[in-house]
């Protein structure tokens, strides 16, 4: 479908949202990126993931992937804020395939660089990744950090410097310090990192759909085209 049909749908079902909210809606679209991207390892905490989620959502990061191996995704609303009706998730269930593996592949084939968000002999420090190349951040559980999996398939390894005697960030720090330093360069340089106008308008109809309660709505109107 193209561009024009689209936005001729968006505006058709706008009407149900104040022109302030429509505002916004594309506004925060066009700060939105896909070439970074946050993979979340059986993160077992409710609130480290609903804090996670919130920081990917005030960053602009769209994408989001919750590999559940071991431990179920929850959300703390009292922490996330409802940031998740904003993001794309991705849920990764181990059923037949274990979803770390999995999740990769799909990255892969997206074009995704797998970076390890921890220290290893060949790391390199967050700023100074290269972002040639789109990059999913992966993080894991503080308990046990990344799986060997991970670990073994991992494209590049980042670490953020530490100058204390506790050895690691809280996983919501980390994933702070990182997105703030990534979608930071990502803005102040020339690589495509904003969302296609197709793109854009699919978000916005995913968003429109969510606070309208209309989603099947938008979903027949885009069928019927």
């Amino acid at each position: 479908m193209s561009v024009f049909l689209k936005q001729k749908i968006f505006n058709e079902f706008a009407e149900y949202i104040t022109a302030d909210r429509r505002e916004k809606f594309q506004k925060n679209s066009q700060e939105r990126t896909r070439y970074a991207t946050v993979v979340l390892e059986d993160i077992f905490q409710p609130h480290n993931i609903s804090a996670v989620l919130r920081t990917c959502d005030c960053f602009g990061i769209q994408d989001v992937h919750i590999i559940e191996d071991r431990h179920r995704y929850k959300i703390d609303e009292g922490v996330s804020k409802g940031a998740a009706q904003w993001l794309s998730i991705k849920q990764y269930t181990k059923n037949s395939v274990e979803g770390t593996p999995e999740c990769f592949a799909q990255l892969r084939a997206q074009g995704y660089t797998i970076v390890a968000t921890t220290p290893h002999e060949n790391d390199t420090l967050i700023e100074d990744l290269p972002l040639d190349t789109k990059v999913a951040l992966v993080f894991g559980t503080e308990q046990w950090g990344l799986s060997a999996y991970a670990l073994e398939n991992a494209d590049a390894f980042v670490k953020i410097p530490l100058y204390g005697f506790t050895e690691s960030f809280n996983i919501s720090v980390s994933a702070g310090i990182a997105l703030y330093e990534i979608t930071k360069r990502l803005r102040a340089s020339s690589f495509p990192w904003q969302l296609s106008p197709e793109e854009l308008l699919d978000l916005q109809l995913a968003w429109l759909g969510k606070v309208t309660h209309r989603t099947s709505q938008i979903n027949e109107r885009l069928q019927e085209r």
